[in-house]
């Protein structure tokens, strides 16, 4: 009897020191303290990040939103006009004055052809080339070298304008540098920023004109990062200066390919000319043979037909030596 109570007081006493370490003991040691303190920095630790990816979220969906608006607009212009391309071309004409000149052009050809005694098919043939073709090849030709002369110079003008914010003049202070003393059509292009600015568009949206007029990757480049700072915000100096590093190497790629195709475009240069001129020299050593090539109809039906073939392996020839990247 008397071990069965001190077993009991024994249990007794051990259910009341365990309820005393588990309800009394934290209390008076700070440790409950210390646990509503941690849980309290374990909620706000998430807070705050959640805070931290919301800002990173809202940022990346506003450069999201610009990039899909700059998109839709350049979906739009697809297909310039033909004031754009005579613009492009850096031409100042108007679309009435270059249609008046494509047809005086297919008139001269027309009475040319007729008057040298080729018959009626071959002058309407070659006016209508001459009407049709020929202008449309000048501005497409204008258009290439214009902007090749743009990429040549538009590094450096961007390197000029990341100088000059880094140096802590306004970003229309380094465009008005650059309007003012780069080489054409560098300079010509950047005053119609700055006027088509001056007249109230906001200047993200008139750096982004810059590529309807030069239709080329760097000048889009150059609008879409100009337009994400202005409404996302950004160091612009870093960003410029990661375009400017952009663009050089992708001039570099642009020499590398030129004169790793250069062979290829030798050999199509040669295949090409080696008909022209096999026929030019069997008409000085024998021009009764080949003559008949102009003035029997067969002959000019044959010569018409060798003409259209040869145009088309040029232009298949052409399509494959030029690279793009």
């Amino acid at each position: 009897m008397k071990s069965q109570t001190i077993a009991l007081f024994f249990l007794v006493a051990v259910a009341f020191g365990g309820v005393l370490w588990v309800f009394v003991y934290p209390i008076i040691s700070g440790e409950r303290k210390w646990e509503r303190r941690r849980e309290s920095v374990a909620r706000a630790e998430p807070a705050a990040i959640r805070t931290s990816r919301g800002a990173q979220k809202s940022r990346r969906e506003q450069v999201e939103d610009t990039l899909k608006q700059i998109e839709q607009k350049q979906k739009k212009n697809q297909r310039p006009s033909l004031q754009a391309k005579i613009a492009q071309a850096g031409l100042t004409w108007t679309k009435r004055q270059f249609m008046l000149i494509s047809a005086g052009l297919g008139v001269f050809a027309f009475i040319l052809i007729l008057i040298s005694g080729f018959g009626i098919l071959p002058a309407l043939g070659l006016g209508f080339a001459a009407a049709g073709g020929a202008p449309f090849w000048l501005l497409s030709f204008l258009k290439k070298r214009r902007e090749n002369r743009f990429l040549h110079t538009f590094p450096d003008a961007v390197d000029v304008i990341v100088r000059g914010i880094k140096a802590g003049l306004p970003l229309l202070d380094s465009l008005r540098v650059i309007a003012a003393e780069a080489p054409e059509p560098v300079r010509s292009e950047f005053k119609s920023i700055l006027e088509t600015q001056t007249v109230g568009i906001p200047l993200g949206e008139a750096c982004q004109k810059l590529f309807e007029r030069m239709p080329v990757a760097e000048a889009n480049f150059f609008g879409i990062v100009i337009a994400i700072q202005q409404k996302a915000g950004g160091n612009l100096s870093e960003a410029l200066g990661n375009l400017s590093r952009v663009l050089r190497d992708r001039k570099k790629m642009k020499a590398k390919i030129q004169a790793m195709s250069m062979e290829a475009k030798a050999s199509a240069m040669i295949i090409g000319s080696l008909p022209i001129a096999v026929g030019f020299l069997v008409f000085v050593t024998s021009p009764n043979y080949i003559e008949l090539l102009w003035t029997h109809p067969l002959g000019q039906f044959m010569i018409m037909g060798s003409a259209m073939w040869m145009s088309m392996g040029v232009l298949v020839m052409k399509k494959m030596i030029n690279f793009d990247f």
